[in-house]
Formats: C-alpha cells, structure tokens, sequence
C-alpha cells in the first residue's frame, strides 16, 4: 500500500476506534470492572482499555502535531528547525505513552548502566520482547539523556501512523524482512555513517520477538547448518541468538557497541499474561553497557562469536529477579 493511502486509512481507522471507545467509555468500562472481579485480576482488563484509549489519543494528536510542524518550518524552508521539531515530537510522544503505562499498571523501572550510552556515535543492540521495548530507548536514551536514535524497525510499523510519518522525516530505516537481502543491508549501513557524538543507530538483533516456539525453530535451523553455532545458541533461554546481517553489518561501523538487556517486559507479549494481572505493580529493570569499537575482534566470524558471548549476558540479565547494583529507580509516575 504507498504512503499517502496507508497513512489515510490508519488515520481514519485509529479516529474511528477511538471515537468508538470514546463514546462507549462507560459501558465499555461496566463490562471491564465485571470481568475483572471475577477474575480477580486487579483490573487488568480495565487498565488495558484506558491504555488504549491514550494510545489512539497519542496517535492522532501526534499526527495532528507532525502537519503543524510540517506548516511551520518545511514550508519555511528551515531544515534543521523542521528535523529538531520532529525529534521533539518523536520523544514527546513516547514519553507519554510510556508515563501512561507505567502509571495504569504501576510499574517501576529500575536502569543501571545508562550513562554508557553517552556520547556518541555508538551502535545500540537490544532485547526484543514486546512492544513496550521499542519506548524504552527512546525514554531512557533520547528523552533523559538527550540522545538521537536512528531506528531499524520492521517495515510492518508503517501502519502505526506516527511511527510511519516521523519515522520518515528523520534517519531511520524500515527493514523489508522479506526483500532483497543485500538492499537492505545497504541501508543499514549508510544509516550507521555520519553519526553525531549525541547519535546512536538502534537495532533489534533477533529480528522479532522471543517464544519459545521461535527458539525452537532457530535452533533447528542452526543445527543443521552451524553446529559450532548451535552449541553456543542453545544455552540461551530467554532470547534468540542475534541474525548476524544487521548486526555484522553494524558492527563493522567502527563506532562503539552498547548492549541493552532488559527484564520485566516479557508479559505484555502475551494477552493471557496482560489481562491475569500479574503485571500491575511489577518492576522493569535495564542495564547498559558499552564496549569500545576497538575492543571488536578484526573479521566477521570472530564478531560474531564475540556477539554471541555478549548475548549470553543478555541472557543471563534477562533471567534474573535481582535488583542491579546502585541503579537508578524511577517509581511510577504519580
């Protein structure tokens, strides 16, 4: 579907839902309460569809944003005005759904190690498990440490309209999983040139989110054809081994590598787990951590067995219930 006609039909759409949860709040509400205590699920259900609400009012008003913004300053002919303008939006936006989140469902955040980030140009690698984890970067790196993120997000995002307009004004590229390998590859790597020390170009080095059911079928393919591979992949648990396109592809940058690890997320992939209420209350912890450019090994096959061994620390984060050492909290937002 080409842009213009994408971006109209997801706007209409979203006003659309949200006009209907709009106008059915109170009955919608009614039946969440009663679903709720029955289920004694701490108003899971209830959080959830005031979540959604903020959601499609975050959408659209930043969509209403980004046309004000495209009168004010492309118009003027100020470039620089126009792109600052939208990496404001774009940290404003994710903010807000994030402090909402946290907020309905009470979920404290717990960062260590995110001064690492700073400066830049550095090279991002994080966990993927749902899509709570794509505000995460963009709260903790742009929004509080003043950061600019160039993402590498699936094409597919392109039907979220703010992701899909913002996300084309500024440096970013949406990946075809399904096209040509070496184009892509391409664009993954002229987004990784000319990075300013206050830049970071983003990756998701499994390429989708973590089941059970996905680390069975990477395993599988490893097996057949990488058993060195394979022996180290089939000690994680909680993520996938990274596909080394992107990857590789980043690390031969020459800039620093910073790894994300993240726990606490894995529960709103699944809507079982969201509407059990197990997550209100629950804690999100990060940890970061840098490694110098020169610390790389010199060819892709050692990188890559280097990112597999960072990748297990990854893991062995993912997994644990601890708090990190002298982290930096954040209580929900009151």
């Amino acid at each position: 579907m080409k842009g213009l006609g994408r971006r109209l039909l997801m706007v209409g759409l979203y006003a659309l839902i949200f006009s209907v949860l709009t106008v059915g709040a109170p009955l919608f509400a009614i039946a969440a309460a009663i679903y709720d205590r029955r289920q004694d699920n701490r108003g899971a259900s209830l959080r959830l569809a005031a979540f959604a609400w903020v959601y499609l009012l975050a959408e659209l008003g930043g969509v209403a944003l980004a046309q004000l913004i495209w009168l004010r300053w492309r118009l003027g002919g100020d470039d620089e005005g126009y792109r600052g303008a939208n990496v404001d939006l774009q940290r404003r936006w994710i903010s807000a759904l994030l402090r909402a989140l946290r907020r309905l469902f009470e979920l404290d955040l717990v960062v260590e190690g995110a001064e690492h980030a700073l400066p830049g140009p550095v090279v991002l690698l994080i966990r993927h498990t749902s899509f709570i984890d794509t505000l995460l970067p963009g709260q903790i790196l742009g929004s509080d440490l003043g950061m600019r993120i160039r993402y590498i997000l699936k094409r597919e995002l392109r039907f979220d309209p703010c992701l899909d307009i913002i996300g084309d004004r500024l440096p970013n590229h949406f990946l075809d999983r399904n096209g040509e390998t070496s184009e892509e590859l391409s664009s993954i790597e002229r987004l990784a040139r000319g990075l300013d020390d206050d830049e970071a170009v983003l990756l998701y080095p499994e390429g989708t989110r973590f089941t059970e059911a996905k680390r069975a079928r990477v395993l599988d393919r490893l097996r057949e054809r990488d058993p060195e591979r394979y022996a180290r992949a089939s000690t994680l648990t909680r993520v996938l081994p990274p596909r080394p396109g992107g990857a590789l592809t980043l690390l031969r940058s020459g800039h620093d590598v910073v790894f994300f690890a993240h726990s606490g997320l894995e529960g709103f992939a699944s809507w079982t787990h969201l509407l059990s209420g197990a997550l209100v209350g629950s804690t999100i912890r990060a940890w970061l951590w840098r490694v110098p450019a020169r610390e790389l090994p010199g060819d892709d096959r050692a990188r890559l067995a280097w990112l597999d061994a960072q990748w297990a620390k990854v893991d062995r984060l993912a997994a644990t219930a601890a708090a990190p050492a002298q982290p930096s909290r954040h209580p929900p937002p009151s």
